[in-house]
């Protein structure tokens, strides 16, 4: 009897499993920044940068994600539109490395198996945390000692996904990082000519294309939403 329900159990979870769509895939596209340097164009990428995912479609509407971001981002003060800024001229580089989970809400049901349901605008809501280098102090004019540490953020974002071919999706996508720091841009009290002052803090963002894989059958969703 108890091997009867075992395999009854068994049965049905690994239906379960098969049963759903999942989705992996690869994004490519800008990434650019918002803060004390350079321009104030929240979209605007101007640094080529990418992440992989996976997915799990808990239902024609809501998939949850994950995701690693590599995210370059750089700032001129010679491009931004105040004589303050372009007198001033500071620039400067960083990069980050982001890891995020969170959910994707479709607007209309999505199913790349299903004639009608192929294509769809929708959102995203992340919890993402983030490593990026900044200034521990200046030694010597223009050579600086550097560290890492890490931040949190809830990156949110929309865009717009359609099948390509077969089992190939693509998507179009804009997610935005409010960062919750101040010194992506390396200001910092430790350096007079870095401190920007200020209670304003740094927003990333990241704007491309995907492509996205999805695989096993054909889904039997779960219910609720």
């Amino acid at each position: 009897m108890k091997k009867s329900i075992l395999l009854i159990i068994f049965v049905s979870f690994s239906n379960i499993l098969l049963g759903q769509v999942y989705e992996a895939g690869i994004f490519v596209g800008g990434s650019n920044y918002v803060g004390d340097i350079g321009r104030t164009n929240y979209i605007y990428p101007n640094n080529i940068a990418g992440s992989v995912f996976f997915k799990y479609n808990w239902n024609p509407r809501i998939a949850l994600r994950a995701t690693y971001s590599y995210l370059p981002i750089s700032a001129s003060d010679l491009e931004a539109d105040t004589d303050y800024k372009i007198s001033r001229g500071l620039t400067f580089s960083n990069t980050i490395n982001e890891l995020a989970v969170g959910f994707e809400y479709n607007f209309y049901e999505y199913d790349v198996s299903t004639p009608g349901k192929t294509w769809t605008p929708y959102i995203t809501i992340d919890l993402a945390v983030f490593n990026y280098k900044y200034i521990v102090e200046e030694t010597q004019p223009e050579e600086f000692v550097y560290n890492s540490k890490n931040g949190v953020t809830v990156p949110f974002g929309v865009g717009f996904k359609s099948k390509l071919i077969g089992s190939l999706a693509f998507a179009v996508e804009t997610k935005f990082r409010y960062s919750f720091a101040d010194d992506l841009d390396f200001n910092t009290e430790t350096v007079e000519r870095l401190n920007f002052g200020g209670t304003g803090k740094d927003w990333y963002m990241f704007t491309g294309v995907s492509i996205i894989y999805t695989f096993g059958r054909p889904p039997c969703y779960t219910t609720g939403f």
